[in-house]
């Protein structure tokens, strides 16, 4: 005969093995690393104007040029047809960068705000970008932590309407030669070294302006 004691031993039994969990880690980035991956992407005396190991066409190294009258300093102005983008400075000034634009129709114009910035920013590839090209985009449906080869480099700015993010961004890339070119899936990219020292001077809550692929800016 079946006793209590048995019934509680027997369900011990089946009950207290803790249940395995299914939930896939978050992607992370770990900032003692920042430090050494910012040298692992710098180029040995590093001039922005100058230093140029990615065989870049010269007009992509960063410069400063005269901006147009009435440009507000801190925005930032990505001229899609000369895959330039400029950040005004104060005194009617900008620094130019060169950059790339998403491929085909992905690119998106529109007037947006720096919602926020990250230093080494982990990556997971959108819905849309999975449907669209499994075969890329499939493998790191859980996100990919930070680091020289995760796709947005070591700096992004992150695009928004209102409170709205739009998964748009201004980032680095472990692809610098695509600089000049459509490449992206949707965001705009800049070389790593370059876009390290557009950080330090953007503003969150500036504004961002992408400019149709048929028109270009005005700056």
């Amino acid at each position: 005969m079946l006793t209590r004691r048995h019934f509680v031993i027997s369900a011990a039994t089946l009950f207290s093995a803790p249940i395995a969990s299914t939930a896939w880690a978050r992607p992370t980035s770990n900032p003692a690393r920042w430090s050494t991956w910012d040298a692992q992407i710098t180029p040995a005396d590093y001039d922005p104007a100058t230093t140029n190991p990615w065989g870049l066409h010269r007009r992509f190294l960063p410069q400063q040029v005269q901006a147009n009258d009435n440009l507000t300093p801190g925005d930032i102005h990505v001229d899609a047809v000369a895959r330039y983008l400029y950040h005004i400075e104060e005194g009617g000034t900008a620094m130019r960068y060169g950059v790339a634009i998403a491929r085909g129709n992905l690119y998106e114009p529109g007037t947006y705000t720096i919602g926020r910035k990250t230093k080494w920013p982990t990556w997971t590839p959108t819905a849309a970008m999975i449907k669209r090209d499994p075969h890329l985009y499939k493998q790191h449906e859980n996100g990919m932590n930070a680091g020289p080869n995760n796709p947005l480099g070591s700096r992004a700015l992150y695009l928004y309407v209102g409170n709205r993010d739009t998964y748009l961004r201004i980032h680095g890339s472990p692809l610098p030669r695509s600089i000049g070119s459509r490449a992206s899936s949707g965001c705009v990219r800049m070389v790593m070294a370059h876009i390290n020292g557009l950080y330090e001077n953007v503003t969150t809550g500036s504004t961002a302006h992408l400019y149709a692929a048929e028109t270009g800016a005005s700056t």
